[in-house]
Parts: C-alpha cells; structure tokens; sequence
C-alpha cells in the first residue's frame, strides 16, 4: 500500500463530505474550525487511514484524484469541469501517442486532463494569450507533477494563430472567445482524421463556430451537445436527486478533418 510522504498532495475529507486539498510538510498543521491534525501525523501512513482532529472530528486522507486537485486547487482562468473535461477526451479520441494543440491553457485544469490521456508517448501544446494564465497554469501543473513541468508539454504565450499555423496537430481543442479565427488559420494543415473541438459557453459563440467550421469545406461529423451532471441522494429506502446540480457550463463542438478530392484544375495549377 502506498504512503503518504513529505510533500505529497492529500484529499482530507470530514464527516459531511467536505474536502480539503493539503500539501504534506513536517511541522505543519491541517486546521479547520473543527480541529487541528498534525502533518507528520500523516507522513508515513498508508493512503485512505481516518484521523481525528484536536477536538474529536474524524477526517480520512486520501491520495486526490486528477478530479479532485482540479476542483479544489486555486486558480485563475475559470475551469473546464471534469463532466466536460471527459467528454472532450472521449469525443476528441484523445490517446496515449497523440499530439494536441490546446488553445486557451487558463488555469492548466484541461492541460491536465489532455496529458494524462496523451501519456509519455504523446505531447501536449498549449497556448494561451495572456501570461498571467500561463503563469498560473504552469503553476499548477509543477504542483501536480512534483514541481516539475512533464517533459511531454510545451507551454507556450502567445497568439494561437500563429502559433497553429505552424503545428500539425493530430487533436485541435479550443477553449477560447472566438475559435473561429483560430480554425481559418489552422485546419487548411490539419492531417486527414484529426479531430477539432472547441469549447463554448454561448449559443451565438457555437452558431458562428459551426460556421467557420463548415466554410474550412475540411471539416465534417459534426457534433454539437452540453453534458449535464446531476448528483442523488440515497439513505436507505429515500432515493432521490440532489436540490443542486452542475448544469450548463459550456457546449462541445466537435468537427473531424477529412481531404477533399483534388480536382483537375487544382492538380495541374490551372483555373478554368
């Protein structure tokens, strides 16, 4: 069974189901207004023991889920929730082996979720236009990683244009105010198969996407679709669904390349 070590990120979860993220440090402290819980209390015990705090709340520690670090980590850029974030891997087909351009890295949430799926054989290339997000991103990326940036990411500053343009990604994931110029730009390069997504909290932002999308004459198998997460609440023989839920975050917009048949005028250079 794995233990906990000095510098180990944990899940403390109390009784009502409220989580805390922790970074592991000898001589520290775990406080909330329900008690304290000594950090070197912790090192060295196997993931998923219980703990009582000072005045008698219980807490069990858990190594976090990918999941859980992005909930509760701090950040800048607003997050794509883990219900979105996996269908883009699924609908994206995002695999160990291949290559994604991400643009708009924000808080790092996604850039996440896209690297574990690439695994040590694929590679992640993420832009962004503003470098406080960068900043923040590759923050929280080190923090996930032990302090190290993975070996497989290229973070980068800059306009997703012309950064795109020069790439052959083999997944294109857009997570930015108006994709449409990044798709004129980009998806004239893009390999037959590759797979293009962006991600968009408005109705106008989809319509006009779907647009640009179809006026490329590159894309084709269009999915447009918003993926809602509803919790319930079982005790006993009461089933039933929970007063809140995550409901609209954003829509999915998902294109895949094809290439055109080449027409005679177009083989030999002349127009008729």
């Amino acid at each position: 069974m794995a233990r906990f070590q000095e510098g180990d990120l944990l899940v403390m979860t109390d009784r009502k189901g409220r989580r805390f993220l922790v970074d592991l440090r000898h001589g520290k402290t775990f406080s909330t207004h329900r008690g304290t819980i000594s950090h070197d209390d912790i090192i060295g015990v196997e993931t998923g023991q219980m703990f009582k705090s000072n005045l008698g709340d219980k807490y069990v520690a858990m190594a976090p889920r990918l999941a859980d670090y992005v909930l509760l980590m701090k950040r800048g850029a607003q997050i794509i929730y883990p219900k979105d974030a996996a269908a883009i891997l699924v609908h994206l087909d995002v695999r160990p082996g291949t290559h994604v351009f991400e643009a708009g890295t924000g808080s790092g949430a996604l850039t996440l979720f896209l690297l574990d799926a690439v695994g040590p054989t694929g590679k992640v290339t993420s832009v962004d236009i503003r470098p406080d997000h960068s900043k923040v991103a590759e923050a929280v990326i080190r923090r996930w990683h032990g302090g190290e940036l993975p070996t497989n990411l290229e973070l980068r500053t800059g306009s997703a244009e012309e950064i795109g343009v020069g790439l052959t990604p083999d997944r294109v994931m857009l997570d930015m105010a108006e994709p449409w110029h990044t798709i004129a730009a980009i998806t004239p390069k893009l390999p037959g198969g590759a797979v293009v997504g962006a991600y968009l909290p408005t109705v106008p932002q989809v319509e006009t996407t779907v647009r640009a999308m179809r006026f490329t004459k590159r894309l084709t198998d269009f999915e447009i679709f918003e993926v809602l997460h509803r919790d319930w609440n079982v005790e006993g023989r009461s089933v039933r669904p929970a007063h809140r839920m995550v409901g609209h975050t954003g829509f999915l917009v998902v294109g895949r390349a094809y290439t055109p048949i080449a027409e005679p005028d177009e083989q030999d250079g002349n127009s008729s």
